[in-house]
């Protein structure tokens, strides 16, 4: 038998399926119904345990196309149901094994639906998840160390890249792109739309992002709280105004934070692919992907900040624009991997706007 402890004293029992080891982590719950392989290898979940709503997991096993990054970052999975055989033409490996490899621990057979309520109860916590019993005595010391369980404050220097590269090379716009822990999806998305990516450590600076002349900058996923990264913010003030700014998820956070607004921890957060958000300005639905535990406060939005889009779940702002700085930015994830096609356009729109930016310059010379 395999144990999940929560912060709260919950006890689970299941059935080890991963790597037969121990982590803590922030326990959280994906609610997509497909993109296990998508999920466990996003960046943003970096130090934490995730329980998968779906019950049926690994049932399509894992392929080398689907992978957000070299190598998973989460702490743990629990799933109702392990699928040990695969049916899927593309698969190449389990997700056993792939969890075993990159010494990840797993629970099977646990009541998702029970544990997935007391999160929404009572909110994110930490948790201590490992493929063996535990003891009276060595449940209190877990607890204990629980309590002061916090994920790393600048977990983004684990999960950003280590040295510049560029990412599809015959790109036609040339946009400066800095990974906080990004997914390779959202890279192959601008890529497919002619962008030359350079893409860039989280500590770059500010200088170096305007010597190399880009036309615009993308700012990327990632994980942690963003308050935590001040040298980060500290660069995206420098540059707000001197070039075009685009951000998504945790990118979305540090440009508002940038721009003096306040950022918020939210009670359990948004993971899944069937968040609806609606546009502000057409009042048109989209269903979209989003990973983030923290949001930006609508309440207190400097003057120079508008809204483009609010969740309709719980009205927290997924979007904002500020058209006098060429900055645009949203919560949730366009790419689509894993989730619906619905927001796919904005990265389209985006690209009108730098297009038309471009010829500009270009009819001034």
């Amino acid at each position: 038998m395999a144990t999940l402890l929560l912060q709260d004293g919950t006890l689970i029992k299941g059935k080890s399926f991963g790597f037969e080891g121990e982590k803590k982590g922030e326990i959280v719950f994906n609610t997509s119904m497909t993109g296990y392989q998508e999920i466990i290898s996003d960046p943003s979940y970096a130090n934490q345990i995730v329980v998968m709503t779906y019950p049926e997991i690994g049932n399509y096993g894992l392929n080398e196309d689907d992978f957000e990054s070299d190598k998973p970052f989460l702490s743990g999975l629990v799933v109702k149901n392990y699928s040990k055989k695969d049916s899927h033409y593309k698969a190449n490996q389990t997700l056993e094994k792939y969890l075993v490899d990159n010494k990840i621990p797993a629970l099977e057979g646990v009541d998702t639906r029970s544990l997935v309520k007391k999160i929404r109860e009572i909110g994110a916590m930490s948790a201590f998840i490992t493929n063996r019993d535990l003891e009276e005595a060595e449940i209190k010391e877990k607890l204990e160390e629980l309590k002061n369980y916090e994920v790393e404050k600048n977990i983004i220097d684990h999960t950003s890249t280590k040295e510049k590269y560029i990412f599809n090379s015959s790109g036609s716009i040339d946009i400066g792109f800095i990974d906080y822990g990004t997914k390779r999806g959202i890279l192959e998305s601008l890529g497919s739309r002619g962008a030359k990516l350079t893409v860039y450590p989280c500590n770059v600076s500010a200088k170096e992002i305007l010597d190399n002349n880009h036309a615009a900058l993308f700012l990327s996923n990632g994980p942690g709280d963003p308050a935590n990264y001040t040298y980060q913010i500290e660069q995206i003030k420098e540059l707000l105004g001197k070039l075009p700014i685009f951000g998504i998820c945790l990118g979305y956070q540090l440009l508002a934070l940038s721009a003096d607004a306040k950022t918020y921890k939210l009670k359990y957060g948004h993971r899944g692919g069937n968040h609806p958000v609606i546009n502000l300005e057409n009042n048109k639905v989209m269903m979209t992907s989003q990973n983030h535990g923290y949001a930006v406060d609508l309440e207190n939005l400097p003057n120079l900040i508008r809204p483009t889009y609010k969740n309709l779940n719980d009205n927290t702002l997924e979007g904002f624009e500020i058209s006098s700085l060429s900055v645009y930015a949203v919560q949730f994830h366009p790419e689509s991997k894993p989730g619906p096609n619905d927001a796919k356009i904005i990265f389209d729109e985006w690209f009108n706007i730098l297009q038309g930016k471009i010829n500009e310059v270009n009819n001034e010379r």
